[in-house]
């Protein structure tokens, strides 16, 4: 019996009008799991945002039902998949035996997928990206948008979109994480005097955290560590303020722009580069008079 004699056969056995009611059936089942799935994980990530104490818990929460709505999700599809197949007359053994081959197969072929998901898994049961953190990963930097099994998603300063693959993630390096440094380097001509430069800079310091916006940002005050480096170049003041996590850029600027300000009004030094130019090909308007004795006349 050719091919095409088993598909009529098999063809003709199908009840259609009842396996059509049972097909759309299974759909219909199919949908409203997904939807009450998606909405238990929301349900989910409602309440633990409610009862949660701080921010880093709430992001915590939205990266995780991220995740699990997906895996949600693939899970009910295919199951849905499996019982239309069975519905149909078709046997599913046959597919779950070569889905148990393929998965050996991706498990060697595949590596590097296998390798995603493993490490996405490690970095969700970690805790260490979150929606809404602003990481650096593989290279890139950005704002995180999504983090899944497969991927982390990336929006950098520019509006760029990285989608990182969770295999290559080695290092995180997170900037979200409680507080941060804002740290500065100032750096002021050799021959200028160091203790008016420092009380001009705790001055600042003082003004940003009486201001109403940047105050709430600051956790502490000014911490200066004193003279970092000291070359031809001039004289590098480093300091440090401890902010709220992600606050320490616009803290930053402020604090030194302020700063530029208090310098020009006590007027201290900093370093200029200057540049001699010497133009070797003038001549002199008068050779200059040999040394020596006069040569002798013959």
């Amino acid at each position: 019996m050719g091919n095409d004699d088993k598909v009529m056969q098999w063809f003709n056995t199908v009840d259609w009008i009842q396996a059509g009611g049972r097909i759309a059936a299974i759909l219909v089942i199919t949908f409203m799991l997904v939807y009450f799935a998606r909405r238990l994980i929301g349900g989910l990530e409602k309440f633990t945002a409610l009862h949660a104490h701080d921010i880093e818990s709430k992001k915590r929460a939205a990266t995780v039902s991220g995740a699990l709505r997906n895996v949600a999700t693939t899970l009910i599809a295919v199951i849905a998949v499996l019982a239309i197949f069975n519905t149909l007359g078709i046997p599913i053994m046959p597919f779950l035996a070569t889905a148990g081959v393929a998965g050996i197969a991706i498990a060697f072929g595949a590596q590097s997928l296998v390798k995603d998901f493993f490490r996405g898994f490690f970095l969700l049961a970690g805790d260490q990206i979150r929606q809404g953190d602003v990481v650096q990963i593989a290279g890139k930097s950005g704002l995180v948008e999504d983090v899944t099994l497969r991927y982390v998603q990336l929006r950098d300063y520019e509006g760029n979109v990285h989608f990182v693959p969770n295999g290559e993630i080695t290092v995180v390096t997170n900037s979200s994480r409680t507080f941060a440094f804002a740290v500065f380097d100032v750096i002021i001509a050799l021959d200028q005097p160091i203790e008016p430069v420092m009380q001009v800079m705790r001055d600042i310091a003082a003004q940003l955290r009486a201001h109403a916006s940047f105050g709430p940002r600051i956790l502490d005050d000014l911490d200066i560590a004193g003279i970092e480096s000291w070359d031809a170049g001039g004289i590098k003041l480093r300091a440090r303020m401890k902010v709220h996590a992600l606050e320490q850029t616009n803290v930053k600027r402020e604090f030194l722009l302020r700063l530029k300000q208090a310098f020009d009004h006590h007027a201290i030094q900093q370093p200029r580069n200057t540049m001699v130019v010497v133009d070797k090909t003038a001549q002199p308007e008068h050779a200059p008079v040999p040394e020596g004795p006069p040569a002798a006349v013959r």
